[in-house]
């Protein structure tokens, strides 16, 4: 596998031989302090240039960057798919290569950098030929921390939460699998994963990200909560979904009251206790549970 070195060599290198590229920036995960480095982080770069046109008439000039496993161009695949794009202004390129490297290539006219530029604060600028490039402050992740919950969104989520898994309860009891699983994972999770956000933040003054996807949740959580949190995911076996929900149902309510009394909300008990109860009296009564 290059390594970054050899990376930033590289992609410094093609942009200085060419004329047609002025400025180079990153942003991404290698730009922020707090990310530890791995050999799976992307090369989330900016290629700032003249025009773009070029680029796409000759496909072949990104071959410079070595033998791809895989390529993707999203801008093409939206206008194919009927979305109205913008080529003259900014384009996407992402590849991977066999050794695992991975660069999400962006070309963008200097109109267009000169709007976003400083909107992202995770950005390193790496080359400027012209030295015209705007100041920028050092990298911070901060946009990216979790936001306090006011007292409506705390209300709204459990709600939903408590809400929803009737939704769950009565897709087993009707058998039907992939209904359970969207509405539990699409659904359900999205509110605990709110919650979890939520009292990961307390810890930390407000002043941490839990990543994309909850990816830093082990980081932050303490190892009992994580493994609470491990065995709210479960296969296509209904005793275990429903193992599953049950654990679901105890870490949210410990969250849930945390974040109540730290932000001096009010918990919804009732809610709790009656969806309990009717999560039960279905669990009991269903006799698709062995399945």
């Amino acid at each position: 596998m290059r390594t970054e070195k050899e990376m930033f060599d590289l992609i410094l290198g093609v942009a200085q031989s060419d004329e047609r590229i002025r400025a180079v920036y990153m942003n991404g995960s290698r730009t922020n302090p707090n990310v530890p480095k791995d050999q799976f982080q992307d090369y989330d770069i900016v290629y700032v240039v003249t025009e773009i046109a070029s680029f796409l008439q000759d496909p072949d000039w990104i071959q410079v960057f070595g033998d791809r496993l895989m390529l993707q161009e999203p801008d093409k695949m939206d206008r194919n798919c009927g979305i109205e794009m913008n080529f003259d202004r900014s384009y996407m390129i992402l590849m991977l290569f066999t050794d695992g490297n991975r660069i999400d290539l962006r070309l963008l006219v200097k109109e267009a950098m000169l709007e976003e530029y400083r909107k992202e604060k995770l950005t390193v600028l790496l080359l400027d030929k012209d030295n015209g490039m705007p100041q920028i402050p050092p990298p911070t992740d901060a946009d990216y921390h979790v936001k306090r919950p006011t007292e409506p969104l705390y209300i709204s989520c459990c709600n939903d939460f408590w809400w929803c898994l009737q939704n769950v309860a009565k897709g087993m009891g009707r058998d039907e699998l992939p209904y359970v699983k969207q509405m539990f994972e699409s659904v359900i999770r999205d509110q605990l994963d709110t919650m979890v956000a939520w009292w990961i933040g307390i810890q930390h003054d407000f002043k941490v990200s839990v990543g994309k996807m909850g990816k830093y949740y082990k980081n932050y959580l303490p190892e009992s909560y994580y493994d609470m949190y491990k065995q709210t995911y479960s296969d296509s076996n209904y005793e275990h979904i429903w193992k599953s929900v049950f654990v679901t149902c105890d870490l949210f309510r410990a969250l849930a009251q945390d974040v109540a009394k730290h932000s001096e909300f009010t918990y919804a008990v009732q809610d709790d206790t009656n969806m309990m109860e009717y999560l039960k009296r279905v669990h009991e009564s269903t006799p698709n549970t062995s399945k």
